[in-house]
């Protein structure tokens, strides 16, 4: 895009959201490409936490107002990247942390000065590319130089670290999608606040669960609060909803001790 365009403003958006608000979005972005085109920022969007989720980063952000045209656009403090649930309550507590959408927006001048001045050897490899972009030689130079690049996310390699990040405070009923608590948000509930996902599942006595098995398999289920109950392929995972990051661990020790056949 540099190549093509010097001055080129970008918006780099995950494909795995969903935005139930779609005006309040559009919105958004254009306030917000109106930024960064101004003041050369790193720009992320910030989402009000709705809850202590242990599945999405944190933003901390400064009170200041740095511009009074805009108040919702903050000064980045610090970053946390997905806090146990303790954690996420006291980040939900304070009233000065957001989520982070994944969402940026930045000028395309402005992100490859970072790449140089943080990830100096990511940058050294892609300027191999001048010439080689938007031509039919880029997805060859492309395949080659992401094999030899180091796997850092933005985040820990650029966001943590520069000093013209900021965050602007949004609300578009935004969710990634990439936890099973974020699933649950979205999904029809019960008058006990059940999401079920399936015909032949008997609750007793039960709230605020999610539950996914397959409609062959018949489940009665007695006396639970705050679950996730889903099987897939003849494995079944019963969790608690605030301990759903441990699935990670869960899948990595399944992985170890029984095969990778239950993966």
């Amino acid at each position: 895009i540099w190549q093509s365009d010097k001055d080129a403003n970008l918006v780099v958006a995950p494909s795995d959201h969903i935005i139930l608000k779609e005006e309040n979005f559009l919105r958004v972005i254009t306030s917000a490409l109106k930024a960064s085109a101004a003041n050369g920022s790193l720009l992320t969007l910030g989402i009000k936490p709705s809850r202590p989720d242990t599945g999405y980063g944190y933003i901390q952000f400064e009170e200041e107002i740095l511009f009074k045209d805009n108040p919702r656009i903050k000064k980045v403090k610090t970053f946390t990247e997905k806090p146990n649930y303790e954690i996420a309550k006291s980040f939900l507590a304070s009233g000065d942390f957001l989520w982070n959408s994944g969402i940026f927006i930045w000028k395309a001048n402005t992100i490859l000065q970072a790449f140089e001045q943080y990830l100096t050897e990511i940058a050294d490899i892609f300027k191999g590319g001048l010439g080689k972009y938007n031509t039919s030689e880029e997805q060859s130079f492309i395949a080659e130089a992401y094999s030899v690049c180091t796997n850092i996310s933005i985040d820990y390699g650029i966001m943590e670290k520069a000093d013209n990040v900021l965050v602007f405070m949004a609300d578009f009923g935004w969710s990634d999608l990439g936890t099973w608590g974020s699933l649950y948000e979205q999904l029809k509930k019960d008058d006990k606040q059940n999401a079920v996902i399936s015909n032949n599942i008997m609750l007793y006595d039960s709230k605020n669960c999610i539950v996914n098995l397959p409609g062959t398999k018949l489940a009665v289920l007695h006396g639970l609060n705050g679950y996730i109950v889903v099987e897939k392929d003849g494995i079944l995972l019963i969790c608690k909803k605030e301990d759903e990051q441990q699935i990670r661990q869960f899948v990595n020790d399944v992985k170890i001790e029984k095969g990778e056949q239950y993966i």
